[in-house]
Parts: C-alpha cells; sequence; structure tokens
C-alpha cells in the first residue's frame, strides 16, 4: 500500500490539484498530418526542469465532445516533423494514430509528447530506486558524465512529474478518458526504462506502457563498460548486476497481473543486439507473476532492426494497436 506521503499525492491527483505545476504559454501548430499540436513551450515543475510539452489533438477532437485516451511518450523532439536534427526521422506518431485510427484498429487518442532535457536525459529516464541500489562505486558511474559532474538520479522526481503534476493538467485542459485504462505511457531504449518505472511506481495512474528498444542495461556511459559493448567483447559483470538490480526491483513492485498491459520489443543490430538475453530474464520474471502472452503483456523481436528512430517508426503501428486497440476501452463517459 501507498505510504502517507503517497496517500497525499493520490489525494491531490484524484482532485486535479496543479498548483505547483504552471504550463507556460501556449501556442497552436497545424502538424503536417493532420490534427493540432498545442504547444506548452516551457512547462515548469516542482519536482524536474521546465521543458516543452506537445499535445497533439487528432483530427475531430475540435468537433465532437468525445473523451480521448492519451498516450504520453517520452523523447517528445523526436516523435514527429520535423525531429530533433539528432534523430534519424520522426516516429510519425500522428500519421501512425490517423491511419490505424481510420481502420478502427485503435481508439480516439490524443498524444502529450515531453521534451526531454539536455544533459539530464539519462538521470531522469534510469530507474532510480534500482541504481540507488547498487554499491556507490558503481552507481556513480552509471550515467555518462554530462560535465556537471552530478550523476544523482532524477527519476522519481520526473515519474512524480509525469503522475501528479502533467497528467492532472492535462485531464483538466482536455476531454480525456482519465481511468488507468486509458492512459499509456511508451518510449524507447531509455524511454522504455522510464515508461515502465512510471507505470510500476503508479501503477493507479498509467495502465499500459509500450517499452520499445528497452535499454536494460541502464548505463550510457559506454566507455566505463567497454568490454560489454565493443564489438567482439566478452562482456562486463557490472552490467548484469546493473541489469538484475532493475528486475529485483521489478518482482517487488510491478503490480499485480490482470489490470495492466505491458508491450516489450528489441531488434538484433547494433545496441539492440545486447537486449535479447536480458528480455527473456524480464519476460520470465512477467511469466512467473501471472502475466498472460498476448493477453496482458507481448514481447517480440525484429530480426535486423537497429537502435533509432527509423526501425521504432518501421513497428511503431504494433505496439499501438496491442496498447490502444478498440477492445480495451474504459466507458466512454463525459
Amino acid at each position: 500500500m501507498p505510504d502517507p506521503a503517497r496517500r497525499t499525492l493520490l489525494v491531490a491527483l484524484s482532485v486535479g490539484v496543479t498548483a505547483c505545476a504552471v504550463p507556460g504559454p501556449q501556442r497552436s501548430v497545424v502538424p503536417r498530418a493532420g490534427g493540432r499540436f498545442v504547444d506548452h513551450d516551457s512547462f515548469s515543475s516542482a519536482f524536474v526542469r521546465p521543458r516543452r510539452v506537445r499535445v497533439w489533438l487528432p483530427p475531430g477532437y475540435d468537433s465532437s465532445q468525445e473523451r480521448f485516451a492519451v498516450l504520453y511518450m517520452q523523447d517528445g523532439q523526436n516523435l514527429f516533423d520535423p525531429p530533433s536534427p539528432m534523430a534519424k526521422g520522426a516516429w510519425e506518431v500522428d500519421r501512425q494514430l490517423i491511419a490505424l485510427r481510420r481502420a478502427n484498429a485503435v481508439r480516439p487518442t490524443i498524444v502529450v509528447a515531453v521534451w526531454n532535457t539536455e544533459g539530464q536525459r539519462a538521470r531522469e529516464y534510469g530507474p532510480q530506486a534500482p541504481i540507488d541500489s547498487l554499491p556507490a562505486a558503481l552507481r556513480r558511474i552509471v550515467p555518462r558524465d554530462d560535465g556537471s559532474g552530478d550523476s544523482t538520479p532524477l527519476a522519481d522526481a520526473y515519474v512524480r512529474f509525469l503522475a501528479t503534476e502533467l497528467k492532472p493538467f492535462i485531464d483538466a485542459r482536455y476531454r480525456t478518458r482519465a481511468g488507468a485504462s486509458d492512459t499509456v505511457v511508451m518510449g524507447s531504449s531509455m524511454g522504455g526504462l522510464i515508461s515502465l518505472y512510471a507505470l510500476s511506481s503508479y501503477p493507479e495512474v498509467f495502465g499500459a506502457a509500450g517499452c520499445l528498444s528497452t535499454h536494460w542495461v541502464i548505463t550510457t556511459n559506454y566507455a566505463a563498460f567497454a568490454a560489454s559493448f565493443a564489438p567482439g567483447a566478452d562482456g562486463d559483470p557490472r552490467v548484469e548486476q546493473m541489469a538484475a538490480a532493475y528486475r529485483d526491483w521489478l518482482r517487488d513492485h510491478m503490480p499485480a497481473a490482470g489490470r495492466h498491459r505491458l508491450y516489450f520489443d528489441h531488434g538484433t543490430a547494433g545496441l539492440d543486439g545486447h537486449y535479447g538475453p536480458h528480455q527473456q530474464k524480464v519476460d520470465a520474471l512477467l511469466a512467473a507473476k501471472g502475466y498472460r502472452p498476448g493477453i496482458d503483456w507481448t514481447t517480440r523481436v525484429f530480426a535486423g532492426a537497429p537502435h533509432d528512430e527509423s526501425a521504432w517508426r518501421e513497428r511503431l503501428a504494433t505496439p499501438l494497436r496491442f496498447l490502444l486497440g478498440p477492445a480495451h476501452a474504459a466507458p466512454n463517459r463525459s
């Protein structure tokens, strides 16, 4: 059960209290694919740095009174055209949802794209409690040095921002289906790590998580663990130690099977080629906790797929169908 501080947060969440969240000025932008963007350019928080939050409202939102499921996505700057210059193309999530909706393969959905923060992505997306459980010498080198010299994890503050500030704001401002069964969180690589961490930390808020190319190895400090990431390397046992710490935490904190849906995948090329053995251990954990393959959990392997936005765009329709299919919608009440 939640501790008293957590109970206070949940009470605030249930009545939509967002006193510490300040969305900042907003702009409406017309995307190429259709629908409408509402950009909150500097959404401030009591817990994390301000960042851009982009809300995509699908075609038909403004001409109906319908309520919509909500998909919260990490690395928001890479989801729509034009993507970040560092990305290999955009996910084109708006185009894909429009096409899937026309085919009645997903329910009506709003996307909330949350930008990451320069220099702090690894600290915000790395699962904090598992990292904190590691020996001090290992804990200090898990994130790559961002130049600040501070490697303190920030994930607990980040998921608190998502669950107790951003979501209540979105539910108050837009016509949403606010229940957990219509609230999905998704990301790739470390964005997959933090999406699962958010659901497991706030299972009463998030009902489903999509984790593409989940970065089970946790570290982004590849130079410090070169024995695991260099071509032909034999592996560094500390990498498995980090992955095992997250599995141990999930064993104790992942919600019981039956009310949540989880999607995992990975490719086999590049960085994704390291994920298979770790994903198999997570799959065994899910099965032991009663999650049913193909019903409330699925894991897919995409042979030859690399670790980049082009690969995630290519297969994005698969998790969208699984997590947002019409069969899993809650009653659409005003």
